[in-house]
Formats: structure tokens, C-alpha cells, sequence
């Protein structure tokens, strides 16, 4: 009996010996996994932070492999703000020539944003939206906005509404209106007042300069949200 009541002791003893080791293992790997995230952080901002073009792109890649495995921090939130406004909202100048306007920078920022997908990273390229005038960018940052989905107030969209407007008349771009309407459509539950959207829409399907397809997307797009069949195609309008 006493060794039967020795032998229970010691599996006991066994056991909280084991859960002892293993919980200091976790202690310890997640020490390990918060100093090397903190280190990711610091790299991320540095190389951000640098004049260099590629470094900032080295630090694009980091932000990436990060946002894919499911981590953010306020360090790349930073990061990505700055990177969206490279050459917009931070400008460095050499004899008054612009010296920081990377383009695919702000574009790949503003397609990392919309990986987030907070209020912070909405406002971000909410600002990058009306303050870029390159249509890559742009539409890189209308996309994001439509995959947040955030639109409180509708905020995003009459954004989008205004960003509609001033391409279409400085510089249309077919991809920039089709991710607009893209957006639309991804945004359209969440609109409170949807007449200022409507009237951007028909814009893109009155526009010729604009692809047949993409306005062939703005009268299927009409249809679905107002029910009402419409009587002119994009194709009659292509033959002009």
C-alpha cells in the first residue's frame, strides 16, 4: 500500500516537473518572439525612414511578411503612413528638385493599408486618396478603401466621389474609374445617402474617354443598385 501511495507521489511530482519546464519554454519563446518582432519594428522604421529608395522597398517587404503572417504593430503603422506619403506629404528637395516622388512606394503603402483594415490605415489613405495626384496610386488607394469597407458618415465615399471627379477631368484613367466603381460596389451597404454615388457612377457611363468595359461596369452597376434597366450600352457609345 505505501509503495502504491509512493509511486502516485512520484507521477505527481513527475508531472508538476514537466508543466514547470514546459510553461518556462512558452515564457521564454514568447520573450524570444516579442524581442525579435521589437527588432523587425525598428528595421521596418529605420529603413523607412532612409532617403534611399530601396531601402524603403527593402522595408515594404518586411511590412509585407509581417501584415501576411497576421501582425502589426504601431511602429508599421507609422511606417506605411510615411512610405503612402513619400513625395507628398513628406517632400525632400535637392536645388528644388523633388527628390522622394516614388510612386511605387506610395502605391505598394497604400496596397498594404488595405491588408489592415482599421479606422487608422482608413484615414491614412483616405489623405493619400485626395492629396496624390498619380493614378496609380490613387487607385491603389481606392481599392484598399473598398476592401476596408469602413464608410462611416460616408466618408470614404464621398471621397471617392471627389476623386472621381478630378481625374475625370484632369487625367482619366480607365483603371482608376474601374476600381472606383469596384469600390462602389463594395461600399454601397454601407452608404447613407447613395444620390451623390449614382450621379458618379452615370459620369463614368456617360464618359467615352473611358474603356467600353468600364463603362459597360458602370450601367450593370446602375441597374443593380437602382433596379432600373437602362436604355443606352457602352457598345452603341464605343461607335462614335
Amino acid at each position: 500500500m505505501k509503495s502504491a501511495k509512493l509511486f502516485v507521489l512520484l507521477c505527481v511530482g513527475l508531472l508538476f516537473t514537466s508543466f514547470a519546464f514546459s510553461q518556462q519554454a512558452v515564457e521564454e519563446t514568447t520573450v524570444e518572439q516579442e524581442y525579435l518582432s521589437s527588432v523587425e519594428d525598428v528595421i521596418i522604421r529605420e529603413l523607412a525612414d532612409t532617403d534611399d529608395r530601396e531601402n524603403k522597398l527593402v522595408s515594404l517587404q518586411y511590412i509585407e511578411a509581417a501584415v501576411d503572417g497576421g501582425r502589426t504593430s504601431p511602429d508599421i503603422i507609422y511606417a506605411l503612413e510615411s512610405l503612402a506619403g513619400e513625395g507628398i506629404s513628406t517632400q525632400s528637395r535637392t536645388n528644388g528638385r523633388l527628390m522622394n516622388n516614388f510612386p511605387d512606394v506610395r502605391a505598394k503603402a497604400c496596397e498594404l493599408l488595405g491588408e489592415v483594415k482599421t479606422e487608422e490605415s482608413k484615414t491614412i489613405l483616405v489623405k493619400t486618396a485626395l492629396a496624390d495626384n498619380e493614378p496609380w496610386v490613387v487607385t491603389e488607394a481606392v481599392r484598399s478603401l473598398g476592401n476596408i469597407g469602413i464608410n462611416e458618415g460616408d466618408e470614404v465615399v464621398s471621397t471617392i466621389i471627389w476623386v472621381q471627379k478630378k481625374f475625370a477631368t484632369l487625367n482619366p484613367s480607365s483603371s482608376l474609374a474601374l476600381e472606383i466603381l469596384f469600390a462602389y460596389e463594395k461600399l454601397a451597404d454601407t452608404v447613407q445617402d447613395r444620390s451623390p454615388m449614382i450621379q458618379s457612377i452615370s459620369a463614368v457611363a456617360s464618359n467615352y474617354t473611358y474603356a467600353p468595359p468600364v463603362r459597360q461596369k458602370a450601367y450593370d452597376l446602375l441597374r443593380q443598385l437602382t433596379g432600373v434597366s437602362t436604355s443606352t450600352s457602352s457598345g452603341s457609345g464605343a461607335e462614335k
